[in-house]
């Protein structure tokens, strides 16, 4: 039996998010409007400032990326998240990228879980040896163009749902020794489906669910990595 193990990437493998990246690197091109950087200044500054959540920062990012998605061509997304990547492609955190290749090296079928658009995660996920990469659609109309819908939402708003996805469709997969990496609250579902769930910098919600749990809470800072 195949052993697997989930990581989600912003925040857990990715030193940023790629979605903000994204977002800045559209503006940055012209292919949003200037003045979108606006829409989520005050949730950027409120951050950090310590004076707002990462949540909500993250969460006005992710409505102007929905506002203005509408229009953009395929390729022209596609260009700029190969851009991202190759700037961005090596600011990882030490503990999950030497996690990944310990994986790799004892036969696990890794897979990637993201709120982020596939788009830009299959350039970033296929460096680190990723077997499967799951993040958020968007659905593409006439003339390559994106319509602004979400496809298939459902499946990715509820981790758990890919994990059950993927044992469904692979039967030689086991949950024997099924290892998951997460840092915030969205990640409970996934960590909840495996062996061994890891909380890696989490925020304060899941910090609190996982002493709960009694899970392992891994932080690294600068060159230290604590286990809690």
């Amino acid at each position: 039996m195949q052993k697997i193990a989930f990581f989600d990437i912003d925040g857990t493998v990715f030193r940023s998010s790629l979605l903000i990246e994204l977002v800045g690197a559209l503006i940055d091109r012209g292919h949003f409007p200037p003045d979108a950087k606006e829409e989520f200044r005050a949730e950027h500054e409120a951050w950090l400032n310590r004076e707002g959540t990462y949540e909500d920062y993250i969460d006005a990012v992710v409505q102007t990326f929905r506002s203005h998605l509408q229009g953009v061509h395929y390729g022209d997304m596609a260009d700029v998240g190969r851009q991202v990547v190759a700037v961005q492609r090596r600011r990882v955190y030490r503990y999950t990228r030497d996690l990944i290749a310990d994986l790799q090296k004892d036969n696990y079928h890794i897979i990637a879980i993201s709120q982020s658009p596939k788009t830009v995660l299959d350039d970033f996920c296929m460096q680190y040896g990723f077997h499967k990469v799951y993040g958020r659609l968007y659905e593409i109309g006439p003339q390559d163009r994106f319509t602004g819908v979400v496809t298939d939402e459902h499946w990715i708003k509820n981790k758990a749902n890919i994990v059950k996805r993927v044992l469904d469709h692979n039967p030689e997969f086991t949950l024997k020794d099924s290892v998951a990496v997460g840092d915030t609250e969205g990640d409970i579902s996934l960590l909840e489906s495996v062996e061994h769930p890891i909380c890696f910098n989490p925020n304060q919600a899941l910090y609190t669910h996982a002493k709960r749990m009694k899970w392992e809470v891994v932080v690294e800072r600068k060159d230290v990595i604590y286990h809690l």
